[in-house]
């Protein structure tokens, strides 16, 4: 699985990517309330590994999870 972050603009809030490895997108949502979508997506596994690249990785980055 990847994650990506990508950057919004004023009226755009950031968002999340969560795709497969065959880079198939599974998972798209806004960073604001993370842990909602996380489940709702039946992400659970990864959580917390989500939660801290939404607090710590760059923008445009592609993170192996």
């Amino acid at each position: 699985m990847y994650f990506l972050k990508t950057q919004g603009t004023d009226k755009i809030p950031d968002y999340v990517q969560i795709r497969d490895n065959h880079f198939v997108l599974l998972a798209h949502f806004k960073t604001n309330n993370p842990e909602n979508q996380i489940k709702k997506h039946k992400l659970e596994k990864y959580k917390q590994e989500i939660i801290k690249l939404i607090e710590t990785a760059p923008f445009g980055t592609l993170y192996k999870l």
